[in-house]
């Protein structure tokens, strides 16, 4: 079958892999920093150079790739009620690699210019179940073009209303997608999450000229966000009987602008019923922190970490001047050898982290109802969780043993504040970066993506 080439063009780091698709291995490895301010393929280039200098066969080989170059994907979600239709789409929205940049809810009167404003690549527009009030989206929609809006749309709202909804729209480039909230108590999040996809490719990538070469657009097939959760997907779930997945599992990546975590879990129906939330859970999930992250948001991820009690005083005092300094020069390295920078490092990675997976996962606490003393639980419950994979640089390029000190207060039996973080989950670095590759190669070889996970936990 030969072999493929997988990309991954980051916000700082540009990622490549050579793929041997009959054995599913990594035969060859670069990176290079992106490009981006000439051309984001000339770093590709010099991956590509470093690939057939290990094995020839890369100078040939088809290519794949996913991006967050230049900002990633950027998501503006409207709505009419803050806590369900827009809920709903900023949960859509997430797990299709977006960053979501604004949420507008027609219920409060937001203002339709804000929209615009908030500077998003792709707006999912939704509203109204199937069969119900169509003047909502409707509504919205109008509110969308008076407002400004004329860029990409994909709406996701009451199946009944669309066809109305492309007229209103006009000549903005739009994709009709089922509803992401069909009914009540219900959230569907696939074919709003392929619009996306369809959209960012279309649109996005040709749309941040980040290449002058047609080859790139070509090479794109997602959003790295996007890909990487395929990616987890088959890790957690396999392919089939005999080749099956690790159950539920978790992925932490963190980068320099945000920390991102995927995580599959299913869904006990005894214990959704706890959770006091409008919108349906569903198993696959992604949160994106945009204050988390190792260099450009270095600095918030101090203050963060400091304001929620896990940094004191003088560890507070110690990582400021240090974090400013990262944020000011994002492409900061710490030098071999010198281990007061990487304790750093490792300090503000493992704040990110322990911020990033409370957020994800929520907490548990016993409260007084009208049925006596009940368990009420918020986000995603992760107590049971059997792998949690570790991404990124300050993790696939640190110290021995950096993923036991970074994780340290994210796992364990005895994390206070009734966190559901994993109690016994065993603990791994995607030190290969092999999510976004499978993930790439989920759709074409699924076989040798299968192979590819397997390094990762016990499949």
């Amino acid at each position: 079958m030969g072999a493929v080439v997988c990309v991954d063009f980051g916000s700082t780091f540009t990622k490549a892999a050579l793929v041997d698709l009959d054995t599913g291995e990594i035969v060859a490895s670069a990176s290079h920093r992106t490009t981006i301010e000439n051309d984001v393929l000339d770093g590709y280039d010099a991956c590509l150079a470093t690939l057939t200098a290990q094995d020839s066969r890369a100078a040939t080989a088809g290519v794949l790739a996913c991006s967050s170059a230049g900002g990633g994907l950027r998501i503006a979600v409207v709505g009419n009620e803050e806590l369900v239709t827009a809920e709903a789409g900023r949960r859509v929205a997430l797990s299709s690699g977006g960053k979501v940049v604004h949420v507008h809810a027609a219920s409060r009167g937001d203002d339709f210019t804000a929209v615009a404003a908030a500077a998003p690549d792709v707006v999912l527009l939704t509203g109204g179940t199937d069969g119900g009030n169509e003047e909502v989206l409707l509504a919205c929609a109008q509110g969308l073009v008076d407002g400004g809006w004329s860029g990409p749309v994909v709406v996701a709202g009451n199946i009944d209303a669309q066809p109305a909804v492309a007229e209103i729209l006009g000549g903005t480039p739009y994709v009709l997608a089922d509803n992401v909230v069909p009914k009540i108590g219900v959230l569907a999040p696939g074919s709003a999450r392929a619009a996306i996809r369809e959209m960012f490719l279309a649109h996005v990538i040709g749309g941040k000229h980040l290449s002058k070469r047609a080859d790139f657009q070509a090479m794109v097939r997602g959003a790295t966000p996007d890909v990487v959760l395929t990616g987890v997907e088959l890790l957690a779930r396999g392919l089939d009987e005999q080749r099956p997945g690790v159950g539920d599992a978790v992925v932490v990546d963190v980068g320099g602008a945000t920390t991102d975590v995927h995580s599959v879990v299913e869904v006990d129906p005894e214990d959704s019923g706890l959770a006091r939330e409008v919108v349906a859970s569903t198993p696959v999930t992604r949160t994106v922190e945009g204050d988390l992250g190792m260099r450009w948001s270095a600095v918030s991820t101090v203050e963060e970490g400091h304001a929620a009690g896990l940094l004191d005083a003088d560890e507070y005092a110690a990582l400021q001047a240090a974090a400013a300094a990262r944020q000011a020069d994002p492409g900061y390295l710490p030098e071999a050898g010198d281990a007061d920078d990487s304790d750093i490092d490792e300090s503000i990675a493992r704040t990110a982290i322990a911020l990033a997976l409370r957020r994800h996962a929520g907490r548990s606490r016993v409260v007084l109802s009208p049925e006596g003393r009940v368990v009420e639980r918020t986000g995603r419950d992760l107590r049971e969780v059997e792998l949690l994979v570790g991404s990124g640089g300050v993790l696939r390029n640190g110290r021995p043993g950096v993923a036991g000190r970074v994780f340290a207060g994210s796992t364990g039996e005895d994390i206070e504040g009734g966190w559901q973080l994993p109690r016994t989950a065993q603990v791994v670095v995607d030190v290969d970066y092999v999510l976004a590759a499978a993930g790439l190669l989920a759709g074409p070889h699924p076989g040798a993506a299968y192979s590819l996970v397997r390094q990762l936990g016990r499949v």
